[in-house]
């Protein structure tokens, strides 16, 4: 029996927290064209499981933006905020096989921990053998124990992380009561069928720790391709708190052309008075995943 390839899913999953920009239209334009070029599906997902960062206005705001920029989706678009049930039954499940532990640690008492590479604490262990005498649960968090993840990414190359010196034990449950990014994100993945993962860099150092968290859940590792990332001139990511300009839903054209520019596709100049779908069929056509660049950030955008 001759044995078929699974076919190619991919998906953009932007966070309603603030209009779409010019980096969030890369990391768009870099997962649909991929997924496109390879005949397979693009879905899209809103990712507002952080409740009190997101917004209807702002999603509202997304797909608009997405639709004005001739962004086609496969199926329907899938709410994180709709899925707490899902979740919840995936921490039941390491809950159950001693995964995870209740942690009684508050920031303020974790502020003195070591740096991960993404800027966020190392958790200590504090909790990890038991919560401390008189302290009830305030999160969850996965045991990483001495973890060791290895990837192979399309665009970064080979990536090793040792989890317990990157990220330690981390948060799948919050002490607000609110599912993790880390835990919605594989639990959406892996129910969505996405074999391939195209985003920025920026997510790059979330990467182990979810391969980590499929493989105790039993779940499939998708093939991953990590995007440079958009900054401005000081070298800040381009995002809501560093003030980056929402992209122009009147004159989409510019911007795409733009962002293949960025991405090493080089539209030649005649599609500079082209229409939003012809900008696309050139651009699925000739789309090319070794031609992005290699590196987190390649420079600055104006």
């Amino acid at each position: 029996m001759i044995a078929h390839p699974i076919p190619y899913r991919g998906r953009f999953a932007p966070s309603p927290t603030g209009p779409l920009h010019f980096g969030s239209l890369v990391a768009a334009t870099g997962s649909f064209l991929e997924a496109r070029s390879r005949g397979g599906e693009w879905l899209l997902r809103i990712e507002d499981v952080d409740a009190p960062r997101c917004s209807a206005a702002a999603a509202d705001d997304i797909l608009r933006t997405l639709d004005a920029f001739g962004f086609a989706w496969d199926g329907e678009v899938v709410w994180q905020s709709r899925r707490d049930a899902a979740y919840a039954a995936a921490l039941d499940r390491l809950r159950k096989a001693g995964r995870v532990f209740p942690c009684a640690c508050t920031r303020r008492e974790l502020a003195d921990s070591a740096i991960a590479p993404d800027g966020a604490a190392i958790y200590p262990g504090t909790c990890r053998d038991g919560l401390p005498p008189g302290r009830g649960a305030r999160a969850w968090r996965l045991r990483v124990g001495d973890a060791r993840i290895a990837f192979d990414d399309a665009i970064q190359g080979r990536i090793e992380s040792d989890l317990a010196r990157d990220a330690g034990d981390f948060v799948l449950l919050r002490a607000d009561g609110l599912h993790a990014y880390q835990l919605a994100v594989v639990v959406d993945d892996a129910e969505a069928g996405i074999t391939d993962v195209v985003r920025g860099a920026d997510l790059l150092t979330s990467t182990a720790r979810q391969i980590y968290l499929q493989q105790c859940l039993g779940l499939p590792t998708p093939a991953y391709a990590h995007l440079p990332v958009a900054v401005n001139t000081a070298g800040e990511k381009l995002s809501k708190q560093t003030r980056a300009h929402a992209l122009d839903v009147a004159q989409p054209v510019p911007d795409l052309s733009a962002a293949l520019a960025f991405l090493g596709q080089r539209p030649p100049p005649e599609l500079a008075a082209a229409t939003v779908p012809e900008l696309w069929r050139w651009a699925v056509a000739s789309w090319r995943l070794d031609r992005v660049p290699r590196g987190p950030a390649p420079g600055p955008v104006a």
